[in-house]
């Protein structure tokens, strides 16, 4: 039981990468929104697309920890 639940640490770690980089993304959008104002509607669609990415990958990582959990009980 202990390893599974090392096991399901570790992959729920993948949730600090996607906050990270969803932050860096957004950080990023609003300085380039702020520089030019009229490509908002592109920047945002892409910014969305990506956040949408790295949360995926965040899911994921839960995903694996809970079947982790449930296999190795």
């Amino acid at each position: 039981m202990t390893l599974a639940a090392i096991g399901a640490g570790i992959a729920v770690l993948t949730g600090i990468g996607a906050g990270f980089g969803i932050g860096k993304a957004t950080a990023s959008a609003v300085d380039a929104i702020a520089r030019q104002p009229e490509a908002d509607k592109k920047i945002r669609t892409t910014l969305l697309i990506g956040c949408a990415l790295a949360e995926a990958t965040a899911i994921y990582g839960f995903v694996i920890g809970l079947l982790v959990i449930m296999v190795l009980k």
